[in-house]
């Protein structure tokens, strides 16, 4: 009986592994995902602003946000996180990625060798841009400063640095499409896409389940920052009171009715937004206006 009971064991296990390969293994997009596609550097730099690279991606204290050497630290619950080298730098940085590589990365949180990213990189909201966006984002990458300071390793402890497992977490949190949806206004369309998308705000402003999943039901509600120092605020209608035209302006130049200022995390926000154009950020106001107030 022994004998019987210990090969179905083994058989089960062999089987549950299996499940598991099955399960976790990296998806990348099709190889036809940007046939036909060809990049615009103007559009591109649009994008480049929108989606915030430069905040991440840029070496600590730089004042060059266009050298994108990496380096910037993020604490977090499960570890510490190092932004690495995007730069064109075929060797250190993305230089020899195609655009294909690129549009893996961003909208399916896989290396070009087949790994997956720790969601801190946000594909999980970057799946919602569309590839015109991400090959003129490559296209203006491209045209940057080399830089070949090599990328940094993460500091992540098991079992958190089993990046297999995170085939599973993207099963649970990733593809779920737009949170605002409906019956919403060019403007807000537009809003959404800038917020929801490229410009990734509910990585930061909505809260975290244990496991490091958005809560959905509470978007934009906002969290404690992952480092454990401060809270990134409600931004939703029930905190967030001000006008169209005041949401605007505030990430037009970091000022508040109030005559605040941005301090913190906002600033490089409040810089990337500051380039955007007038329509961008009022669309970006009409949409945080349509957000359900959650207290």
């Amino acid at each position: 009986m022994w004998t019987a009971l210990i090969r179905w064991g083994i058989f089960l296990g062999v089987i549950g592994g299996a499940v598991f390969w099955w399960l976790t293994e990296p998806r990348p997009l099709p190889d036809d995902a940007l046939a036909g596609l060809t990049g615009d550097t103007t559009r591109g730099e649009h994008v480049f602003w929108a989606a915030g690279c430069a905040s991440c991606h840029s070496a600590p204290k730089s004042d060059d946000k266009l050298v994108l050497a990496g380096g910037q630290r993020f604490g977090s619950p499960f570890g510490t996180f190092v932004a690495p080298n995007i730069s064109p730098d075929p060797d250190a940085g993305i230089g020899g990625w195609s655009a294909q590589d690129l549009a893996n990365a961003m909208q399916r949180g896989v290396s070009p060798d087949g790994a997956h990213y720790f969601p801190a990189f946000p594909y999980t909201s970057y799946a919602n841009a569309t590839p015109q966006d991400v090959v003129d984002l490559k296209a203006f990458l491209d045209t940057l400063p080399p830089d070949a300071t090599p990328s940094q390793p993460h500091e992540v402890g098991f079992p958190f640095n089993i990046r297999r497992s995170l085939g599973g977490w993207k099963w649970l949190y990733a593809d779920k499409g737009w949170v605002i949806d409906g019956d919403l206004s060019p403007q807000e369309t537009q809003g959404r896409y800038l917020v929801e998308a490229l410009g990734h705000c509910g990585e930061c402003h909505t809260p975290r389940d244990a496991l490091g999943g958005l809560d959905r039901s509470r978007w934009l509600a906002g969290a404690p920052n992952p480092d454990g120092k401060g809270r990134t605020p409600n931004i939703t209608p029930a905190k967030l009171d001000w006008s169209v035209e005041d949401i605007a302006y505030y990430l037009e130049t970091g000022f508040t009715p109030a005559f605040d200022s941005a301090g913190g995390h906002m600033v490089p926000v409040v810089n990337n937004m500051g380039k955007l154009s007038p329509e961008d950020r009022t669309a970006i106001a009409a949409y945080l206006k349509k957000v359900p107030a959650v207290p």
